[in-house]
């Protein structure tokens, strides 16, 4: 089960607030019934005896309309397996069977007059009588599943039901959202049901392509190369059960569909008219989207001929109108519709459109007329013209910034390039040429091993030195992504084989980019510094801007010292401004980058997720949104995480992740999930962060900004848990082989997680370990504030290990963190300070505030402790439990106010940039949390008590 999490939660979170109704649809193979089953499985087995009843019927499809009381009478069918004829009939009025013999035979024979009104009014107060009296003790689930098949009998009973639900009945109705065509009778029910408060909808979406990732992993038992994923994707759409189909269990593409997935597929085109499939068929040579006007181009139909016969097609919702153009309800239908052209049919009707754009490129929209024209001429085998155009293409796309087509063209031309003689000529360049721009594509489309896979092929073909080390340049840089150790062997031959007389752009290039490589490495940084130096000189004699600026960038981070950051700020200012002389967009992208990190280091957490912000925009603006992008975000997780925002955190994260960012950016991504995940109790979470770090961090050399943070998450983890010999295991590994003074900004923590797992291992090892510590902590200056406030808690954390740490001394831990508004830091240094007074009114003060902000956060273990030493100093929490805000948290209560205000989930998710399906995750959350089946109890609640 991937990519439902929050799906699971909405559907937990509607049980618990019975009586409820919720309305799920999905496209075909979207796993509607899955997720339902996986969610049942999971409350019976949380229920427990007497357990959860579940009741589950289908509508069925025999004839133009379903079966009546198709559903119910499963249902009906199941409850007397479950307690037999008589149960059933003891919870009828009298006794009596009477009118649900129209369900189920068992029940004697339906009435002479079972088709009055009077009898159908009967039937329906009996079946809503019998789900009253089944759900009196025990709680009841009602599935009620493919109402798109309903027909009117039982929508109408399904509608009686669901405006008369009875306490302790979950209903789920669950529908094909692209079966309902503009007429269809479900439409008007799903309206006028959905604005009752108990019923609740629930549109299941498309997997995001991360989710595809760990569907496929799941299927063959292993990660899946990117190129394949992508081509999965791309045709799935996100679909699971399309996934599935098109992924074989040898790891390969199934290129053609199963035939029950393809009559699934092809199913409402072939109801459609004759001429109106006809239509699709060349329709569906025009790509993911075409427009109208082309279309009648190619078809030789007039305005209203074409719209006569495709009509039929939109309103089966088969063609989906999107401004002048039409697309097909999904990627697999267009491709099932294009694999019925004959042979003949496929190459003669890409020609046509070819030759209709080539004629008037106006018919598609502005930039899109060199890429249909590659895409054609590919389609209709016309080599030379697929090459031509493909490579054309490529440019228009580059200069769009829209880096994967660019990719995707680029590696074209490169496939085609032997099956035309004169390629060269043709386009005007040489094949390694080629290979060079299909690297730097590569690299700005985030697909770093393909990238370094052109790189070892063009290295192959290049004889001349400069140009080698310049392939070797940027495969060094793709590979520090990847996190590959030999990256540093390609940097250093790409500067021995660019000499240093005399002074040149590309050496000055290459010394740029190594530098920038080895300040991050322990110990690099006086060579960092001589090489950035040069480089720096170089680039201003010859006048480039982009070396320049990541010169500077280098040099302000190997010079770094908190205590002078303004003057790091103002190197990186002019940075910047080199940047607008003319640098490249990697240039400003690594200023946003060190100057939000610069200010983290030094505490300024709201300037550090302005410049994160301002770099994130700037990345989504020229097409790098899935690396630099995703980079940037890890720089804006942090501030945000240390000012207790983590809410805003994990939905950064998610975002970030749903690009499928390079390995190492995608690692450290997964970092703040697991740091949040076990401030919040969840092990599972956090464990499931670790593996995903270990497949990337473990076999690789590792930066001390990505090994000291996933080391520190193991081992708090391992505490947790309480694996105390192995935390103390990875105590060792931070004394032995880490030396965390390498790093003050990212050793400090390290140092103080140390410290606090000795002080959980009282003993001879951990004593010995906290010498070593102690060692280590005076070679390490404490320049910034956070820094210093990390020394404070290993000192304390040291000092508790020998029983020395007192009041006194956790009370300076907290006015360090409470200066750096860092709440998670403050609640439990709050608590140390509490535990260690004597003085029962100021612990009283402490545990209180400490309460109010773990509750804040959600950090559910700090609040369990801070609970317990509470009860053992005999201080009542008073009103504090689950706080002010009755548990909810931060963004929580921003949701909260905008549900009060009336606001609709998507208006929700506008105000506070996120998804729809996040802001109705939140809702449902908050409605559980404040025991309320509504939206309009859940404001009422609010207001009550102030909240609002």
């Amino acid at each position: 089960m991937v990519g439902r999490a929050d799906e699971l939660v909405f559907l937990d979170s509607a049980l618990r607030s019975t009586p409820t109704a919720l309305l799920v649809g999905g496209e075909a193979g979207v796993g509607k019934t899955r997720l339902i089953n996986e969610f049942l499985e999971t409350a019976q087995g949380r229920s427990g005896s007497p357990g959860l009843r579940v009741l589950v019927g289908g509508c069925l499809q025999i004839s133009s309309e379903g079966l009546p009381f198709a559903p119910f009478s499963a249902v009906l069918r199941r409850l007397v397996r479950e307690i037999g004829v008589e149960g059933v009939t003891a919870l009828l009025p009298g006794g009596s069977p009477g009118s649900l013999a129209r369900l189920l035979p068992e029940f004697g024979e339906p009435d002479t007059e079972s088709a009055t009104t009077e009898a159908r009014t009967r039937l329906f107060d009996h079946v809503l009588l019998l789900f009253e009296r089944l759900t009196e003790e025990t709680p009841a689930v009602l599935v009620i599943e493919d109402a798109h098949w309903a027909e009117r009998s039982t929508r109408d009973l399904l509608s009686y039901l669901i405006r008369n639900l009875p306490p302790g009945l979950l209903v789920i109705v669950t529908y094909r959202s692209d079966e309902l065509h503009r007429s269809h009778p479900l439409r008007p029910l799903l309206a006028e049901l959905d604005r009752a408060d108990w019923v609740r909808r629930l549109d299941l979406d498309r997997l995001p392509r991360r989710a595809v990732a760990e569907q496929a992993r799941g299927i063959l038992g292993r990660d899946s190369d990117a190129a394949l994923l992508d081509e999965i994707y791309e045709r799935s759409e996100g679909n699971p059960l399309f996934v599935e189909a098109l992924l074989g269990r040898d790891g390969e593409i199934n290129c053609e569909l199963p035939e029950s997935l393809r009559d699934l597929i092809l199913g409402s085109v072939q109801r459609l008219p004759e001429e109106t499939q006809e239509m699709l068929r060349v329709a569906s040579a025009g790509g993911d989207r075409v427009e109208h006007a082309l279309l009648a181009a190619v078809s030789g139909l007039d305005d209203t001929g074409l719209s006569r016969v495709l009509r039929p097609a939109v309103a089966a919702n088969v063609l989906v109108v999107d401004g002048d153009a039409y697309g097909f309800r999904h990627a697999l239908m267009r491709e099932a519709v294009h694999g019925d052209l004959l042979p003949g049919e496929h190459t003669r009707t890409h020609t046509r459109f070819a030759e209709a754009l080539e004629a008037d490129p106006t018919l598609v929209p502005p930039g899109r007329a060199a890429a249909e024209l590659a895409h054609h001429w590919y389609s209709a085998h016309d080599t030379t013209w697929a090459l031509v155009s493909a490579w054309q293409a490529a440019q228009v796309a580059k200069e769009a910034t829209a880096y994967t087509e660019w990719l995707r063209m680029i590696d074209r031309v490169l496939t085609l390039w032997d099956r035309v003689p004169d390629a060269a000529e043709r386009i005007g360049a040489e094949h390694t040429d080629v290979l060079e721009k299909a690297i730097e594509a590569a690299d700005l489309a985030g697909e770093t091993e393909r990238g370094v896979a052109f790189a070892k092929v063009a290295l192959k073909e290049i004889s001349d030195p400069i140009r080698a080390a310049g392939v070797l340049e940027q495969r060094g840089r793709l590979k520090i992504r990847l996190g590959h150790r030999t990256a540093l062997d390609d940097l250093r031959e790409a500067a021995r084989l660019v000499p240093a007389d005399p002074p040149s752009v590309p050496r000055a290039r290459v010394l740029s980019t190594l530098a920038q490589h080895l300040y991050l490495l322990p110990n690099g940084t006086d060579e960092a510094r001589a090489l950035a130096t040069e480089a720096l000189g170089v680039a201003r004699e010859a006048g480039d801007a982009t070396v320049e600026a990541h010169a500077l960038t280098t040099l302000a981070g190997c010079d770094f010292v908190e205590t002078d950051a303004e003057r790091h700020l103002a190197v990186l200012a002019e940075a910047a401004e080199v940047y607008r002389r003319g640098a490249d967009d990697s240039a400003m992208l690594r200023v946003a980058t060190n100057e939000s990190h610069i200010l983290e280091s030094i505490g300024e957490h709201e300037r550090a997720i302005e410049a994160a912000q301002r770099g994130i925009s700037l990345a989504g603006k020229h097409g790098q949104a899935r690396t630099s992008g995703a980079f940037l975000t890890i720089n804006l997780t942090e501030p945000l995480q240390a000012l207790g925002r983590w809410d805003e955190v994990l939905e950064m994260t998610e975002h970030a992740l749903e690009l499928s960012p390079p390995p190492l950016t995608r690692a450290s991504l997964h970092h703040a999930l697991g740091d949040i995940a076990l401030a919040r109790g969840d092990l599972t979470g956090a464990a499931r962060a670790i593996a995903a770090l270990d497949a990337v961090l473990a076999p690789t050399f590792s930066r001390t900004q990505e090994l000291f943070p996933f080391v520190r998450l193991r081992l708090d983890l391992r505490v947790a848990e309480g694996d105390l010999t192995g935390a103390l295991d990875v105590v060792e590994l931070v004394v032995g082989e880490l030396h965390p003074s390498v790093s003050t900004r990212y050793g400090w923590p390290l140092m103080a997680s140390a410290a606090h797992a000795c002080a959980e291992v009282p003993g001879e090892r951990s004593a010995g370990l906290l010498g070593r510590l102690r060692d280590e902590a005076e070679k390490m200056p404490a320049n910034g504030r956070p820094q210093r406030a990390q020394r404070l808690v290993f000192e304390a954390e040291a000092d508790r290990a020998s029983g020395d740490a007192g009041q006194a001394q956790w009370d300076e831990v907290a006015a360090a963190w409470d200066d750096l508004c860092q709440p998670h830091p403050l609640a439990y240094a709050l608590w140390r300070a509490a535990s260690s007074s004597a003085d029962r009114e100021a612990a009283a003060i402490r545990l209180r505030r400490a309460a109010e902000l773990a509750d804040r956060l959600g950090a559910r273990p700090l609040r369990e402790w801070i609970e317990a030493s509470a009860r053992r100093a005999r201080v009542p929490l008073g009103g504090v439990a689950g706080g002010h805000s009755l548990g909810l948290t931060p963004r929580e209560l921003e949701v909260l106010r905008l549900v009060a205000d009336g606001r609709s989930n998507r208006e929700i998710a506008g105000e506070l940039f996120i998804s729809a399906k996040t802001a109705s995750v939140h809702v449902s959350n908050i409605l559980a949390k404040l025991e309320v089946a509504s939206r309009g109890e859940a404001a009422a609640t609010a207001h009550r008590l102030g909240l609002v």
